[in-house]
């Protein structure tokens, strides 16, 4: 893969669900979690504080080593043709955890791709076939089901299975150790440590549309390609996130990478357990924060206001409904910004990232939400309906793009073995 991102920056207003629950959305995952049945999680508040010692690493490694896998994909290269009819495949890497004992395990969406079947490597060796149970491309997350038909092997299976424990993403604060575990080119049962660099950041969009991943954990915990879908551990070893992602413009680890927020992933796996599939609420606008430039470019905009401009609307989406107004150009092609979104549901917005977390932590498809809105010197305020995102390139701000973005690790090739030194 090329530069740093393949994920190109529009900082298009993109809006995902994710990481922690409303009252209405937790009530509806867990009616799916007691269907699903020995789900091992554990959601502990205030659980980030400690310090890890080098023994006591020592002791978090035995404790989680056998519940992170390696998985293995087969991704066709080239295009089949009357002299080669059959795509040649490569063999591409990633990692996934334990999630339950009936053999489902977490990765990445990017790392299985279009996979219906991978394997999964435990560390000491043994290969299972698993089954692509479901996947959310734009949360990037991916649920597998180890599938043997011999039942003595299933038992034998389930008698090895040791979920990790999924811990509480919004008590994570910056400075708190992070740990972790993975397959980094392939290497398998490889441990890294840092810390919680940052937190609420917004992946942006993939070059060509798409929508951003809000709510991320940034850490730089050395992690590189083959470490997507590895858990990203607290001090107790706790999964706290997924690691998804990184900023660099050589390929490789350059001291900042994401993770999924774990209330993201407890919110989206019984889903995608269930159903295969999981709808990420939608609202239809593209847009981007207050600047000064902006306030001095628009006359009668008060000079301490803040907010997102919204740019463009989506006909017939959500904010269309609602009545929100977008940006327009006059005929000497000078644009007028259109509504200013000021606060949603009565929480101030100062930009972007505060409106998609918002969304993405505590709404779900079919919610309302009520948006203050000002408008040539007025506050308004307007009721939205928020409904399933659909299958297009859709919404947010436009600033140009930084040198390097977040993206999603490549797949590695399984590596070579290092040379003897001469």
């Amino acid at each position: 893969m090329s530069i740093a991102v393949r994920l190109s920056i529009s900082i298009s207003f993109l809006i995902l669900l994710g990481s922690t629950w409303s009252v209405s959305a937790q009530e509806r995952t867990q009616l799916i979690l007691h269907q699903i049945g020995d789900v091992n999680i554990t959601l502990s508040k205030n659980d980030n504080r400690l310090t890890v010692t080098p023994s006591s690493l020592n002791h978090l490694f035995k404790q989680v080593e056998n519940s992170v896998v390696q998985i293995t994909s087969q991704i066709p290269q080239g295009v089949p043709n009357a002299f080669s009819p059959q795509t040649p495949n490569a063999t591409a890497l990633g990692s996934g955890f334990i999630y339950d004992r009936v053999g489902h395990i977490v990765t990445n969406a990017h790392v299985v791709e279009d996979a219906n079947i991978v394997d999964v490597t435990f560390p000491n060796g043994n290969r299972y076939t698993a089954k692509v149970v479901g996947t959310d491309p734009y949360g990037d997350v991916a649920v597998l089901q180890i599938s043997e038909n011999n039942t003595h092997q299933q038992e034998q299976i389930s008698s090895i299975l040791k979920p990790l424990a999924i811990g509480n993403s919004s008590s994570v604060e910056v400075g708190d150790q992070a740990i972790a575990i993975g397959n980094p080119f392939g290497l398998s049962d490889t441990m890294t440590t840092g810390i919680i660099s940052g937190i609420g950041r917004l992946i942006p969009a993939t070059a060509g549309g798409g929508f951003s991943l809000p709510n991320v954990i940034q850490t730089d915990a050395p992690i590189n390609p083959g470490n997507s879908g590895g858990p990203l551990l607290n001090a107790r070893g706790q999964v706290i996130g997924m690691n998804t992602a990184g900023l660099t413009e050589t390929g490789t680890f350059s001291g900042i990478g994401f993770a999924i927020p774990s209330n993201a992933i407890s919110k989206i796996v019984p889903v995608l357990i269930s159903r295969g599939y999981y709808v990420h609420p939608y609202i239809g606008i593209r847009g981007g924060p207050v600047t000064a430039d902006l306030i001095e470019n628009n006359t009668g905009l008060p000079a301490n206001l803040s907010g997102i401009y919204v740019d463009t609307i989506t006909k017939g989406g959500p904010a269309d409904k609602a009545g929100l107004n977008g940006s327009t150009i006059d005929q000497y092609s000078k644009k007028h910004v259109g509504d200013i979104i000021t606060a949603v549901d009565g929480h101030k917005l100062s930009g972007i990232d505060d409106l998609a977390s918002y969304i993405d932590q505590h709404k779900v498809v079919g919610d309302n939400i009520t948006l203050t809105v000002y408008r040539h010197g007025h506050k308004i305020i307007l009721n939205a309906v928020l409904t399933a995102r659909p299958q297009l390139t859709p919404l947010m701000p436009t600033p140009s793009p930084p040198s390097s973005v977040p993206k999603p690790y490549p797949h590695p090739r399984p590596p070579m073995m290092p040379a003897p030194y001469p």
